[in-house]
């Protein structure tokens, strides 16, 4: 499916809030969360369940993110259940060069890269082989995709700092755009030293409260706020409290 043109004021809105060059003095990405959301904070409507929320224009200036970082990151129960493509759309034919490299965490070695849609678009050059988080040494390992072994808190918590550091030194990887699911962007909006920029997608719907909630268990200040208006969605870009 074809994008539709990205509104013209988005770029200088974004431009803030998009990674810029540090060349090689940068100890870590720079990392971007960004998600889409209905008006009750929730994410999907029910686990699982694939749930459109974005307006076509907002969905234009997701792929145009993505074009502008190396790295784009989901957790294991998004790509399970969504059995998405991660790749970059914007700029048509350009923008497939310009595609993230998809990072999995995937602690319980879940997700098979084999007759996923992901595979499908790297094998017509649409798109880049993974990088999979484990907590052990992979149990099987699949062609063309990286492993990359990584401390895990729990077996859906990984260890960030040592995650980003191993992204940056093992895969030259200097941006990263976090996208989900619920546990990943709960447990990021905790993380100020960690997340640069904050971009949520706010659609003009509810889901009602059987769906998947966005709610970190402690509050968060936000700072650097600015809002855009769509013709369905608002978006707010900001940093987090504390941020460095």
């Amino acid at each position: 499916m074809s994008l539709q043109p990205l509104r013209d004021d988005l770029p200088r809105f974004l431009e803030p809030y998009l990674p810029q060059p540090s060349g090689s003095q940068a100890a870590k990405p720079f990392v971007t969360l960004t998600y889409a959301q209905s008006l009750d904070s929730r994410i999907s409507k029910g686990k699982g369940i694939r749930t459109t929320i974005s307006h076509a224009e907002t969905k234009t200036m997701t792929h145009y993110l993505r074009y502008h970082h190396d790295g784009i990151l989901i957790g294991s129960g998004t790509v399970l259940a969504d059995d998405p493509g991660l790749n970059c759309k914007y700029g048509s034919e350009e923008g497939y060069s310009h595609s993230p490299r998809p990072i999995v965490l995937d602690s319980r070695q879940q997700w098979r890269f084999e007759g996923s849609k992901m595979k499908d678009l790297y094998l017509k050059s649409q798109g880049q082989a993974p990088i999979v988080v484990v907590s052990e040494e992979p149990r099987e390992r699949e062609k063309d995709v990286a492993y990359l072994l990584c401390p895990y808190l729990s077996s859906s918590r990984v260890d960030w700092k040592t995650l980003l550091k191993k992204l940056h030194d093992e895969f030259d990887i200097k941006s990263i755009m976090v996208e989900g699911g619920a546990t990943v962007i709960n447990d990021l909006l905790l993380k100020p030293a960690l997340v640069d920029a904050l971009i949520i997608t706010i659609g003009s719907r509810f889901l009602g409260s059987s769906g998947v909630e966005v709610s970190p268990i402690q509050s968060v200040e936000l700072e650097a706020v600015a809002w855009w208006n769509g013709t369905a969605d608002a978006v707010l870009c900001a940093k987090l409290s504390g941020s460095k």
